[in-house]
């Protein structure tokens, strides 16, 4: 792993960051202290932006499902969500 220092890397931020995409990480010092790691991101993430095939329906011409009808209060279901992760 390369070492440098913050003048350093914000001196030539550039050049380190594209040594971070060719895949190697970089611990930044200040005064000889390890204060942070750059690493390379390795996985993209999975959320992937496509056009709509030509023969998709408009959104405004999708229908959409019948609502149900259950006696359910919402809030009270979210608030019960809420202090359980407390």
């Amino acid at each position: 792993m390369k070492q440098i220092g913050i003048a350093e890397l914000k001196a030539r931020l550039s050049e380190f960051l594209r040594v971070v995409q060719g895949g190697e990480s970089i611990a930044v010092l200040d005064r000889n202290r390890a204060v942070a790691h750059i690493v390379p991101i390795l996985e993209r993430s999975g959320l992937r932006i496509r056009k709509p095939a030509a023969d998709s329906p408009k959104p405004n011409k999708v229908s959409l499902p019948k609502p149900t009808h259950q006696k359910v209060d919402v809030l009270e279901l979210l608030l019960e969500e809420r202090q359980s992760h407390r």
